[in-house]
């Protein structure tokens, strides 16, 4: 691989301009696959064949005209007055006007849906008082009937008296019949109204189960509309949604505010924000502290903009082919700008150390990608396997997140290894300072360490970083996995408002709402479906954290019933996710009647819940795949294990970081964190994955300058020290651009996006200063020689893997190469 790489190196070298244009050809491919096949993006996150998917393919077939998506839209007055008639009349037109945009199947008026419970419930009123009156009039009637009866009998014992009973018996037999048939039509209407009592009865118990389902506050100073679609949730048009939001925005509400939930306004996150911006300028000067020279810090960061657009572009040409999350190419660009940046700083860093020892421009470029460049291709392979294999989770939408970066990995490699060495040519001796350019071949050796660290001090450091780490991962263990909602958009946004106007003027289940559907063993019929409700919404008020019960509908066999349950607690809330367990668990009710719930919060609880479920098997396989990778690189059974489990420890630590910031809300201010609550519920095995790439990266570019120091006969905790002097500084500049670009993400727009720059961010400064530049090189001086030991047997079965190029330096040799081992003092 290295003499290729070296061949490639020179090619590029002499072929620049060749070079430049096929990438430019590759990015105007990638553009016009974009124009031609790209399509929308969707910010729903989606499992296929949790219970939630199954509950809602059900409702699409049993309740086709209530499948459709909706979304939620709050007025208000701005603070606790009523609305004015003037701005009710508004706020309806304002509603009526949504019908007339194609995919809106309808509206809910809030004023009608009030005036409208407000004329159920003095129907039922009425409806008691004719009912009372009719009891009335029938206990009226029957006391009359008793009464005749009494005297009839009294008639007819009066003339068996007299013993003319015979005589009176046709007059007597006709007077009974009239009275039994008086009697049978009393009997008659007290069954009609004993019907129409339990029918209106009925009625208000549905009404009263429903009771903390409003659409105008109690002060109604608020009122809540609802837009319902033709299509479903996850397949509703953003230009439909546009023209909802256009229309309602530009409606005159007569003083009135309007504001537009998450379901509404959510679509795909910009990338271009200033906290973005300002974490490449922050690369930016790190290149140029580093290198000295603007051209030189300007060219990792030119490569990785490159990397950057190729890989974001094709990858939103699939948008128009699969369902992409609209995270998932800003991940791309995460990761594109971040390894794009620092895979090109390591062939520029040798390529420049090389020029000061002497090396011929053109020699130098091809020995560079032939050696550091070899190690970025292993390096961008671990991360690229370890984003494919997010894959193998059998999430579809977290398996493409997982190609698409790994593409997008593939990309920077590509051009780290080609463009870089084309452009290295071109720039020529200006990569280096005028000062360095003065001194090419003259230059001192730089000293390197001759005694190894103290182990005192290796102690200390072993036993202070690991206390560090495990404090800083206890947060880590109290994780709750969810996905954002409305409170976790910024406090100025229409969706944050709508989200608290709507939790503190209705309650916060209302943000949150279930959806219940009930499987009756056997149909029921037209006139007992009423009753069945009540007794199936009863059952479901009766669960703790139940606010309301409402119910949608039957289905026209009369086998399904539909209802909206509306939680107590915020669609986030522990109670909440209790409440979804205890609904299924109930599962089947009296009467074998079986529950599902679906909906976005239920939804949001099934794919944290899978995910979570994904996530050690995930952890093993790259915990697995870690201890490979390594054993064939270091040949030692030693550093593999340290360097796996100091993975872990990072990757602990930075969730336990993330848990303290985003869900227990400290230095919440600081991170623009107002309201705390889940993790987002796929960050983990993403970090996982990222982090797992890149600490491999910074442990193969310090070790192995640790093992190639050992391996000529150099002391083996003197190579600590080596190894170390070797790699700090590249590694160093690597990890603070890493963190740099991942950090301007920390305070982008997206509620998504976020909560992952911080901790890729953070589990990047961790894993590099903690844990390879402290622990590594402190576990790795207390073993000494044994830090290498490898059976036998296993070495003689592992190829060679020559990640370093060191058999391409061998074969082309220049002054400085040492190939022989430095005298050591003490050694």
């Amino acid at each position: 691989m290295a003499g290729l790489l070296y061949r490639l190196g020179r090619f590029s070298a002499r072929r620049a301009w060749t070079v430049v244009t096929a990438w430019v050809v590759v990015l105007g491919l990638a553009v016009a696959a974009y124009l031609a096949f790209g399509g929308t993006l969707t910010s729903a996150v989606t499992i296929p064949g949790t219970a939630t998917e199954k509950v809602t393919d059900q409702l699409r077939e049993q309740f086709p005209a209530a499948s459709g998506g909706s979304g939620t839209v709050v007025f208000h007055t701005g603070g606790d007055e009523a609305f004015t008639d003037e701005q009710r009349a508004a706020i309806s037109a304002a509603l009526a006007d949504l019908t007339d945009i194609d995919g809106v199947a309808g509206v809910i008026d809030p004023f009608q849906t009030t005036a409208g419970l407000a004329e159920q419930q003095a129907q039922i009123d009425a409806g008691r008082e004719q009912i009372a009156a009719g009891e009335a009039q029938l206990e009226q009637g029957q006391a009359q009937l008793d009464a005749g009866q009494a005297q009839l009998d009294q008639q007819r014992a009066q003339a068996e008296a007299a013993g003319a009973l015979a005589q009176a018996q046709p007059q007597l037999d006709a007077a009974q019949a009239e009275l039994d048939a008086q009697q049978q039509a009393a009997d008659a209407g007290r069954a009609e109204l004993e019907a129409q009592s339990t029918q209106l009865e009925d009625g208000a118990a549905l009404l009263e189960l429903a009771g903390g389902l409003r659409t105008l506050s109690p002060d109604e100073s608020a009122a809540i509309g609802n837009v319902s679609f033709a299509e479903s949730q996850f397949e509703v048009s953003t230009e439909t949604k546009d023209a909802v939001v256009a229309s309602l925005e530009d409606a005159d509400l007569a003083g009135a505010s309007v504001e537009l939930s998450n379901d509404l306004t959510q679509g795909v996150p910009s990338v271009l924000g200033p906290g973005e911006v300002i974490g490449v300028v922050v690369a930016g000067i790190v290149l140029l502290v580093m290198l000295g020279t603007a051209v030189a810090a300007a060219l990792p960061i030119f490569s990785a903009l490159v990397g950057v657009a190729i890989g974001a572009v094709a990858s939103l040409a699939l948008s128009g082919a699969v369902d992409m999350l609209s995270v998932t190419p800003v991940l791309g660009i995460m990761l594109g700008l971040a390894v794009g940046i620092d895979y090109s700083l390591f062939i520029l860093n040798r390529h420049r150390r090389q020029l000061r020892d002497g090396v011929e421009l053109e020699e130098s470029i091809g020995l560079a990608n032939g050696t550091a460049g070899n190690a970025v291709v292993f390096a961008g392979a671990t991360v690229f396997v370890a984003l494919l294999a997010l894959n193998v989770t059998g999430i579809p939408f977290l398996g493409l997140m997982g190609t698409v970066g790994a593409f997008c990995i593939l990309v920077a490699v590509s051009l780290a290894i080609t463009l870089t060495p084309a452009l290295l040519s071109r720039i020529g001796l200006r990569v280096l300072p005028k000062k360095q350019r003065a001194l090419i071949g003259h230059e001192e050796p730089e000293p390197v360490p001759t005694t190894p660290m103290r182990t005192s001090r290796a102690v200390l450091t072993l036993v202070a970083g690991l206390a560090a780490l495990l404090v800083i991962a206890v947060p880590a263990l109290s994780m709750r996995l969810g996905l954002p909602t409305g409170a976790s958009e910024p406090e100025e946004s229409s969706q944050y408002q709508a989200y608290t106007i709507t939790a503190d003027k209705f309650g916060a289940g209302v943000n949150g709402p279930l959806l219940v559907v009930a499987d009756l063993p056997e149909a029921v019929a037209e006139d007992e479906v009423v009753g069945e409700q009540v007794r199936i919404g009863t059952a479901l008020a009766a669960f703790d954290d139940v606010a309301a019960v409402a119910p949608i509908g039957a289905n026209e066999a009369g086998t399904v019933l539909a209802f909206q349950v509306v939680p107590t607690d915020g669609p986030t809330s522990e109670s909440t996710e209790q409440l979804v367990r205890d609904l299924r668990d109930a599962s089947p009710l009296d009467g074998d009647v079986r529950l599902g719930v679906a909906g976005s919060t239920s939804a949001n609880i099934d794919v944290s819940e899978k995910l979570s479920n994904a996530l050690p098997g995930y952890l093993g396989i790259v915990v697995g795949l870690s201890l490979l990778i390594l054993i064939l690189v270091f040949r030692s059974i030693f550093v593999p294990v340290t360097a796996t489990l100091g993975f872990v420890l990072s990757l602990f630590a930075g969730l336990g970081g993330v848990v303290a910031i985003y869900q227990w809300g400290w230095l919440g201010s600081v991170f623009g964190v107002h309201d705390a609550g889940p993790v987002l519920s796929f960050l983990p095995i993403i970090v996982t994955g990222v982090l797992f790439g890149l600490a491999m990266d910074y442990q193969l570019f310090l070790v192995s300058g640790m093992r190639e120091a050992f391996a000529h006969g150099v002391d083996a905790r003197v190579a600590v020290r080596r190894g170390l002097h070797a790699g700090r500084v590249v590694v160093t500049a690597a990890a603070i651009i890493m963190a740099a670009v991942f950090s301007g993400f920390v305070f982008a727009e997206s509620a998504i996006i976020r909560p992952l720059g911080f901790g890729l961010a953070f589990g990047v400064l961790l894993d590099a200063f903690v844990v390879r530049m402290l622990l590594i090189p402190a576990v790795m001086h207390l073993a000494g020689k044994s830090a290498w030991w490898i059976p036998r047997w296993l070495d003689r079965v592992l190829p060679d893997v020559d990640v370093e190029g060191a058999s391409l330096e061998r074969t082309h040799p220049h002054p400085t190469h040492r190939t022989t081992a430095d005298p050591t003092p003490g050694a």
